[in-house]
């Protein structure tokens, strides 16, 4: 499992067209891919160590906890992230079976 996580908060029109592009590069995938992806949404309104770390920098993703971007998120690069993390996922998997 992937998980990508969208730090904003609301009212943030950058966060939202984060969210819109991170919805339609998951939509765009292969059903068995984007059913490997988990999306966490996180207001650094509700956590102060958010806040701290990432208020001058919203909206943040995070692919399995490492940022991939901040301000504004290109779809062909996260569609390359999020595919490049499965494909490490399913390699570990394999590895781990063996």
């Amino acid at each position: 499992m992937t998980t990508l996580t969208l730090i904003g908060k609301p009212d943030c029109h950058l966060c939202e067209v984060a969210s819109d592009v991170i919805d339609a590069v998951v939509a765009e995938l292969p059903d068995a891919a984007a059913e490997q992806i988990e999306i966490v949404e996180a207001s650094i309104n509700d956590d102060p160590a958010l806040y701290q770390l990432w208020w001058e920098k919203i909206p943040v993703v995070l692919i399995d906890g490492e940022m991939h971007a901040h301000w504004r998120v290109a779809p062909d690069r996260l569609r390359e992230a999020l595919e490049g993390a499965l494909r490490d996922d399913a390699n570990t998997e394999l590895e781990e079976s063996l």
